[in-house]
């Protein structure tokens, strides 16, 4: 199993399969809530948001079992808040968490809410995130590793390159950024991490798929194959003895396990719309759109960076990377106006090297390990640091064995 190390930001843990009720007394605090709901990170939990606040929760959960999860307003000026807790202290469920939301910052005040059992006191105004983390919280187990980060890439079009750029962004963050990192070939049928990193594991995330009622930590591990001391191959079998045609849910199960043993995941997300690609792409930490400077590029990442934007209101916008920019006799679509028309600055711009990308994909190497200082390492350097939340490189200091010290342990991983 690789060895974890921390990023920079905190991932917030997706909320697991429970109920949620919300008792408020402001308008503002329900809007927050429902807007919470709306979360990606809450897809999985129901959550119901009434008015009425501790007595309305008292009178509700009289003759109803009360939820995994309460959230209770409590505004100082209306009424006793220790005295309205005592009160639904009688008629909640001793397994149910009770998250207060309060307009007062009292530290004598959050000791009695803690004494009486109150799992966590936020005070208002709060936001949807801050929500959301509070509760995911609550279920976090004791002394646990941070979260893995998910970052998926995803082309604008097919032919793009993103799957290139997915292999090597992996590469870096593990590398240059010394993260432990699998890098996970979606493309069950035509996937080529395996032949970009020169491996032909026996298995792979196929079985993951095919098989989800095995999936553990021991059995996901068993399907990784080593590229590096930091990095992993979950790969795909490019076969086409079996269809792609899977529910929306398919690669949870993995993702989920990956998630709690590394500390990033690079997610080569194949150019298909199904409702698993969808789920996958929504619900990831950060997304990578790739395109080339060329209208249908722009069209489909357009498409793409409008329904991401909707569909993740509390998350930063995906980050946008165009390869293959300054192809000769091939008219452009220059860089500010493509970064214009979708309202974001460009993550990185790859640089038309149809040499260098050749001569890795034919030889199975990163692009690093055929020409160690060319400026395209630098900038996918640059965007690892970028999708890690990291400003420094934490680049091990490298020497001119390190492409073939890659290769032996890749030989012997083989």
């Amino acid at each position: 199993m690789p060895d974890r190390t921390d990023t920079t930001e905190r991932v917030i843990a997706p909320v697991p399969r429970i109920t949620i009720q919300a008792f408020c007394e402001t308008p503002d605090v329900a809007a927050v809530i429902e807007a919470a709901a709306e979360d990606r990170r809450m897809q999985k939990a129901h959550l119901k948001v009434q008015m009425g606040g501790a007595p309305a929760a008292a009178e509700a959960f009289r003759t109803a079992p009360t939820p995994n999860v309460l959230v209770l307003e409590l505004h100082g000026g209306r009424g006793n808040p220790l005295s309205q807790l005592d009160a639904l202290a009688e008629v909640c469920d001793p397994g149910t968490k009770v998250v207060v939301i309060g307009h007062v910052n009292d530290v004598l005040l959050y000791r009695d809410f803690i004494r009486r059992g109150v799992s966590e006191y936020l005070i208002a105004p709060i936001d949807p995130v801050a929500m959301i983390a509070a509760v995911s919280d609550l279920f976090a187990e004791p002394g646990a590793e941070p979260l893995g980060r998910t970052v998926a890439v995803v082309g604008a079009k097919g032919g793009v390159g993103a799957s290139t750029l997915a292999h090597n962004l992996a590469w870096s963050v593990a590398r240059d950024h010394a993260t432990s990192t699998v890098i996970a070939d979606l493309d069950i049928a035509f996937g080529t991490a395996g032949l970009n990193f020169n491996q032909d594991p026996p298995q792979g995330v196929a079985e993951a798929v095919f098989a989800p009622e095995r999936i553990d930590t021991n059995f996901v591990d068993r399907l990784l194959s080593k590229c590096t001391d930091n990095l992993s191959l979950l790969a795909a079998p490019a076969t086409l003895d079996r269809t792609a045609d899977f529910g929306d849910s398919a690669f949870d199960g993995v993702i989920d396990i990956l998630r709690a043993m590394v500390p990033c995941i690079v997610l080569d997300v194949p150019h298909v719309w199904t409702a698993w690609n969808r789920r996958l792409l929504i619900g990831a930490d950060e997304i990578v759109v790739v395109a080339i400077p060329e209208l249908a590029s722009l069209r489909n990442a357009r498409n793409l960076f409008d329904l991401l934007r909707q569909s993740r209101p509390n998350d930063r916008a995906p980050r946008l990377v165009l390869n293959q920019v300054g192809m000769p006799k091939r008219p452009e679509i220059a860089v500010a106006e493509f970064c214009k028309a979708l309202d974001v600055t460009a993550a990185a711009a790859v640089p038309f090297e149809p040499q260098l990308f050749g001569a890795a994909a034919n030889n199975g190497q990163m692009l690093s390990e055929v020409q160690a200082g060319n400026k395209t390492n630098e900038i996918l350097s640059g965007l690892a640091a970028t999708v890690l939340g990291r400003t420094e490189v934490k680049r091990s200091r490298g020497s001119m064995l390190d492409p073939l010290l890659a290769k032996l342990i890749r030989r012997k991983a083989s």
